[in-house]
C-alpha cells in the first residue's frame, strides 16, 4: 500500500488543483455575466429616454411656429446616439468613449430645445409636453443608477481577472473599461422654465 501512497497524493492533488481551477473559470463567467447583464440594464435605460426623445419631438413639431433648426438638430443627435452599438463581451474604452460622447451630444441638443421652448407658452403648457419632460428627468436618474452599477461589476470583474493566482489561469479575459462622464459634464446645464414669462 505504501508504494502506491505518492501517487494517491499526487493524485489528491492534481484533483483539488483541477477543481480550483473549476471554480476560478466559473467565478470568471459569473462576474463576466454579471457585466453583460448591467450593460443591458444601461442600454435599456438609454432605448427608455431615446424613445420619450422621439415622443417629445413629435409633440414639439405640433408646433409650426417652432425653430425648425433645434428640432432637426435633437433628431441629427438621437439618431446618432442610436446608432451606436457595443457588444459588451468584447468593449473597448474607444467603443465605451463613442456611446458616451454620442449619448452626451444628444443631451446637449436636447437641453437646448427644452431652453428654446421657453420661447413658446402654448407648446411650454402642453400637458403632454409636461409629462414627457418629468419622464426623462426620471429616466435620467435611471441612466445614472445604471451607469453606476455597471461600474461596479466592472470592478468586480476585473478585481477577480486580474489578481494572482486568477490572472494565470485568465489570460483569455481582458479587461473592461469604466463608463466615465461626457467631458464637460460636470457643468450643470443651466435649463429654467418661468411659466409666468410672456413670449417674445
Amino acid at each position: 500500500m505504501r508504494k502506491f501512497l505518492p501517487w494517491i497524493i499526487v493524485g489528491g492533488l492534481l484533483l483539488i488543483i483541477g477543481f480550483w481551477y473549476i471554480s476560478i473559470k466559473n467565478g470568471a463567467v459569473r462576474v463576466n455575466q454579471e457585466v453583460n447583464k448591467e450593460w443591458g440594464n444601461v442600454e435599456t435605460s438609454y432605448q427608455r429616454r431615446n424613445d420619450l426623445i422621439g415622443n417629445l419631438v413629435k409633440t414639439v413639431q405640433g408646433s409650426a411656429d417652432f425653430e425648425k433648426s433645434t428640432l432637426e438638430a435633437v433628431i441629427k443627435a438621437r439618431s446618432e446616439a442610436t446608432s451606436v452599438k457595443i457588444d459588451p463581451t468584447n468593449m473597448t474604452p474607444e467603443q465605451l468613449t463613442q456611446f458616451n460622447q454620442a449619448q452626451g451630444n444628444l443631451n446637449s441638443s436636447l437641453s437646448r430645445l427644452l431652453v428654446t421652448v421657453e420661447q413658446y407658452p402654448d407648446l411650454k403648457a402642453n400637458q403632454n409636453f409636461l409629462k414627457l419632460q418629468d419622464e426623462l428627468a426620471s429616466t435620467e436618474n435611471q441612466i445614472l443608477t445604471a451607469r453606476t452599477r455597471f461600474n461596479e461589476s466592472v470592478q468586480k470583474y476585473n478585481n477577480y481577472i486580474l489578481v494572482f493566482p486568477n490572472s494565470i489561469f485568465l489570460g483569455n479575459y481582458k479587461e473592461k473599461p469604466y463608463f466615465d462622464a461626457v467631458a464637460g459634464a460636470e457643468k450643470p446645464v443651466d435649463v429654467e422654465f418661468d411659466f409666468n414669462k410672456e413670449k417674445k
